[in-house]
């Protein structure tokens, strides 16, 4: 189910619940039904994902007041988080959940911010690329803009692309190089870096990664691909010291629905700051 359809069934539900007295609704969201109580405690939104996180919204949909001494409290924090993930994933509903739960509330001063970046939207769709339908995934990030922020595209995965820059080994790459005194000849022996056109990145400087953001935005350019539509949506967080977590859309009856962790990762800085550099390249990343 794409975007638009979940914010459409999302709305026609919130509509048939103020508009009948019934227990059960009598619509239906996806192919299951729902009642009202499955309703509220379903985290229908990312922005209500966040909320529950930081403990600035109930599991029932209740917002907490800034001011009350219940917000952002770290008992209750405690008792919402695991409810965020995915209780059917093993790798989601165990000890490694328990201790990300005890890490973020022992101190509670680690909170999802929307504005605090590391964090991103991966976007499944397909694509148009000579003649076929493709998979293009296409990492969104928040930026600030005046006073406000937006979307960018910040990377993408085509497997077109990939195939371009293969990673060779490094004593291949080592036989592929030009003479530190080729600058005597006038570079006459340059030639050979383009004798095989595959290997051409090879001659780069060793600290070169391809960028597939400018490879992407030129070949849509030039109309060799074209847009179709969106598959799927899902969320990486890198905001929280020491983890790392997916987000993703489960639409489902019970009471464990909606946005939820389907995965989740205990990283060290150094993996922290690798996966950023995947997700934001052209982003100098920093603690």
């Amino acid at each position: 189910m794409n975007a638009f359809s979940r914010f459409f069934g999302f709305v026609l539900i919130t509509f048939l619940c103020f508009n009948i007295d019934a227990q059960v609704i009598s619509g239906s969201l996806g192919d299951f039904q729902m009642d009202e109580t499955e309703l509220y405690t379903m985290t229908k939104q990312m922005s209500q994902f966040i909320s529950r996180f930081n403990y600035e919204e109930d599991q029932y949909g209740t917002k907490i007041d800034p001011k009350s001494p219940d917000y952002h409290n770290a008992a209750k924090r405690k008792t919402v988080l695991p409810l965020l993930f995915d209780m059917e994933n093993p790798r989601t509903a165990g000890s490694l959940r328990d201790f990300f739960v005890d890490d973020l509330t022992k101190n509670n001063s680690q909170f999802f911010q929307f504005l605090g970046g590391k964090w991103y939207s991966e976007v499944s769709a397909k694509f148009i690329w000579k003649g076929n339908t493709v998979d293009v995934s296409l990492i969104m990030a928040i930026e600030k803009e005046g006073l406000g922020s937006k979307w960018v595209i910040s990377n993408v995965f085509f497997n077109e692309f990939q195939q371009y820059f293969p990673q060779g080994e490094l004593a291949e790459k080592e036989k592929h190089f030009l003479h530190p005194m080729s600058h005597e000849l006038d570079f006459m022996n340059i030639y050979k870096a383009f004798n095989d056109p595959q290997i051409i990145d090879y001659y780069a400087s060793t600290d070169y990664q391809p960028d597939y953001l400018t490879l992407f935005f030129y070949e849509i350019k030039k109309g060799n691909l074209k847009f179709d539509h969106v598959e799927s949506v899902k969320f990486h967080v890198l905001q929280i010291n020491n983890w790392y977590f997916e987000v993703s859309w489960f639409n489902r009856a019970g009471y464990n629905s909606g946005w939820l962790i389907s995965n989740l990762m205990y990283i060290n800085e150094e993996e922290r700051q690798t996966l950023l550099k995947i997700y934001q390249p052209s982003i100098q990343q920093t603690k």
